[in-house]
């Protein structure tokens, strides 16, 4: 970035170097996969808190070529969001896969159906007057929460939130667990929920039960979670070359950050040991069937992008930034390819991907790839013990399937 002669910052074209970019880690050839899991975890830390130079394009690619418990090896993309928020970056990522089967084709881009929110049908409002009632109560009431959530009202301290100043600055562990889709959708339809419903009620009931475990009492702390979504008008990803094409065809780009955030309350519990699971995705299935019906996010959104026209990046980075720091937790999901695809050649067993660099001791990142969710755990190091959270989310997903089975 530099500044022009009337003091607007605008992005510099410059030829990158390949070798400033791509890095190649070293270590001891002939060591256990225990030992190579170890230093594939302080390298991830090491990269994930480290901050790009910035007198050059915000990305890098390191290569991991040693073998970990999960895979041969491993690539990791790092990218700085002012690049594009999730669904821009995912499109340019998928540019770089091909399908396993026929390398000369791109992997199948699939629906986005799979996110927190879905599209309000405009028809059903214009013939329905309650719901449209509905959904200005809605919306009202989700806006002005948002902005008091945004600036006046903080989370309780609690076993997922360390209030601590610079939070974003400490290291993090990452660390991730998969579950069955098909399972999932077992459970989905025997609760006549949806994957959303299940998954949500899943990650509430697991970090409640991890807080019951790390400080009793700590479940009924007032906690909440940060839902960021995708606001385009679209319904399927686009690789890099058809965004291009598309941007030339339309006066809104889409790459750039084009998101806003939801809060969503995780529910409490007296006894979490003892309540009924379902429950809390029965609860998460009332909260997002609620939201369904206000356009809030719509109108969070609006207001980054006038922040941003208006005083400049920098404002609407604080207002991001305050609105992170005052929440427990961050949720961001992507769906990801449902057939096996591969990178130069070499077969893609798994896919994740991390936020990192925000204000808070708590991120949980989902996305789906042949069949498996796979559930990524961003956790404040030496605050979080994120092994034990991992089995919370564990001990949840089974005690919901159980008592599902049962219906």
């Amino acid at each position: 970035m530099i500044t022009d002669s009337n003091g607007v910052k605008r992005w510099k074209r410059i030829n990158p170097r390949l070798e400033d970019h791509v890095k190649k880690p070293k270590f001891p050839d002939g060591l256990s996969v225990e030992r190579y899991d170890a230093y594939f975890q302080e390298y991830l830390t090491e990269v994930a808190t480290g901050q790009l130079p910035q007198w050059r394009p915000l990305w890098e690619l390191h290569i991991f070529t040693y073998p970990t418990s999960s895979a041969a090896g491993a690539v990791i993309f790092k990218l700085h969001h002012s690049l594009g928020d999730g669904y821009s970056l995912m499109g340019a990522l998928f540019s770089c896969f091909r399908k396993l089967d026929d390398p000369s084709l791109p992997p199948t881009l699939p629906s986005l159906g799979f996110n927190f929110r879905s599209t309000l049908d405009e028809k059903s409002i214009t013939r329905k007057v309650p719901r449209l009632f509905s959904m200005l109560f809605n919306t009202f009431s989700d806006f002005t929460w948002s902005l008091f959530k945004s600036s006046v009202l903080k989370d309780d301290k609690s076993p997922i939130r360390s209030g601590a100043e610079g939070v974003e600055f400490l290291p993090i562990t990452i660390s991730t667990v998969s579950f069955s889709l098909d399972v999932i959708k077992q459970i989905k339809t025997n609760l006549g929920a949806t994957v959303n419903d299940v998954i949500s009620g899943m990650v509430f009931y697991g970090t409640r039960i991890y807080m019951e475990a790390m400080s009793k009492g700590s479940s009924k702390a007032n906690s909440t979670a940060l839902v960021l979504l995708n606001t385009r008008a679209i319904s399927s990803y686009q690789i890099a070359d058809d965004q291009d094409k598309a941007d030339a065809s339309s006066s809104k780009s889409l790459w750039g950050n084009q998101f806003a955030f939801l809060h969503v309350p995780v529910p409490a519990s007296e006894d979490v040991e003892a309540v009924n699971p379902l429950r809390f995705v029965s609860t998460a299935k009332n909260i997002i069937k609620r939201q369904r019906s206000s356009l809030g996010f719509i109108l969070t959104g609006r207001l980054l992008e006038m922040i941003r026209k208006c005083r400049g990046p920098e404002v609407a980075a604080q207002y991001v930034h305050g609105t992170l720091k005052n929440t427990s937790m961050a949720l961001s999901n992507m769906i990801g390819p449902v057939e096996k695809i591969g990178l130069a050649g070499h077969p893609c067993k798994g896919m994740y991907f991390m936020m990192v660099g925000g204000p808070q001791s708590l991120t949980l990142t989902l996305v789906s790839y042949m069949g498996n969710l796979r559930v990524a755990v961003g956790a404040e190091k030496g605050f979080i013990d994120h092994n034990l959270f991992i089995k919370c989310l564990e001990k949840a997903f089974e005690r919901i399937h159980k008592a599902a089975m049962t219906i």
